[in-house]
């Protein structure tokens, strides 16, 4: 078991995540229940899964939750593109939560790595 609030990793997906409320607060009411609502979701999903996994008692089901938590950040990293595409969000604004996003996947792909090897 790991104490997922030791995780840089989750540390920086609640980041993520309370960042992209405040950039979500700017979208249009009507995507309240569109891409604002599978936004959210997706989100909170990656540092929920890392702490949900972290809590489990073997590597494999932290691998599976970790997968879980990946597959999120590609999700959301896919709909802030498409929120780009619709003028929802500015250039400047998806390639900074981007940024943030991919960082997160590397730290998750890094430590579905470190877990295989064991």
């Amino acid at each position: 078991m790991n104490n997922f609030r030791e995780l840089k990793v989750w540390q920086k997906a609640r980041v993520l995540t309370k960042k992209s409320y405040t950039l979500l607060s700017k979208f249009p009411n009507d995507e309240k229940f569109g891409l604002v609502s599978q936004i959210k979701r997706a989100t909170i999903s990656i540092p929920s899964n890392i702490a949900e996994g972290s809590g489990r008692k073997s590597d494999l089901d932290f691998l599976r939750f970790l997968d879980i938590a990946l597959g999120s950040c590609y999700e959301i990293e896919t709909q802030y593109i498409l929120s780009m595409d619709l003028d929802f969000v500015t250039e400047i604004e998806c390639d900074d939560i981007i940024k943030d996003i991919v960082e997160i996947e590397r730290m998750i792909i890094g430590l579905i790595n470190s877990k295989r090897k064991r």
